[in-house]
């Protein structure tokens, strides 16, 4: 099947992230073959049932445009469009809060491709935190399976200075001193209100 995005350009899954089966040296579990999106979906799934939050990823809407019949009892969807550019992955509530998020995964280990947000996704992150929403970014180094948290204002810190400029990536380094790790576990899987708790005054 065929997507594409508003602007007629072919959708292309994403390829960026890889699978591992094995403990992490520190004894916590790893991703065990699982992608980010599986991974923050079982979190929040985790949040949801034990009333800690209410986290959704975000349907994106589809038009479909070519529609093949082999059979009366079956349709197959051959072509469809994304009838709009998506803004972030995730949004929802937590104690009185709106939270809104992209998740990202890479397979660098050095730095992070500012190439990989859209400058849409940008601008929604932007008028999310003009509204003091918290809103951040999920970034998974999946060749050493680190995940951290980057908060909204960073990320459009070095979204600014790429613009004026500068470095095309946030390096590893800058990452570790502006975003803060999050630990890998069982239940919850990807446990970022953790995080949060510590961010944001409730």
């Amino acid at each position: 099947m065929n997507f594409h995005y508003p602007n007629g350009k072919p959708y292309i899954p994403k390829t960026n992230s890889i699978k591992t089966n094995h403990l992490k040296k520190n004894g916590s579990f790893s991703n065990r073959g699982m992608t980010l999106e599986e991974d923050l979906n079982l979190t929040n799934e985790y949040y949801r049932e034990n009333n800690i939050a209410i986290i959704h990823k975000k349907p994106t809407p589809v038009q479909i445009v070519h529609v093949d019949y082999p059979k009366r009892s079956a349709a197959v969807i051959k072509e469809a469009y994304f009838k709009q550019a998506s803004t972030t992955d995730y949004n929802g509530v937590y104690k009185g809060r709106y939270i809104d998020f992209e998740a990202k995964e890479t397979q660098l280990q050095q730095s992070f491709p500012l190439k990989n947000f859209h400058e849409h996704q940008i601008k929604h992150i932007s008028s999310v935190l003009q509204q003091e929403g918290i809103c951040f970014v999920i970034i998974r180094f999946a060749a050493s399976e680190e995940i951290f948290l980057l908060e909204g204002e960073k990320l459009l810190t070095f979204w600014n200075r790429m613009l004026a400029g500068g470095r095309k990536s946030m390096t590893i380094d800058e990452i570790n001193e502006h975003g803060h790790l999050i630990s890998v576990g069982f239940h919850p899987r990807i446990d970022y209100i953790k995080i949060i708790d510590k961010l944001y005054p409730f």
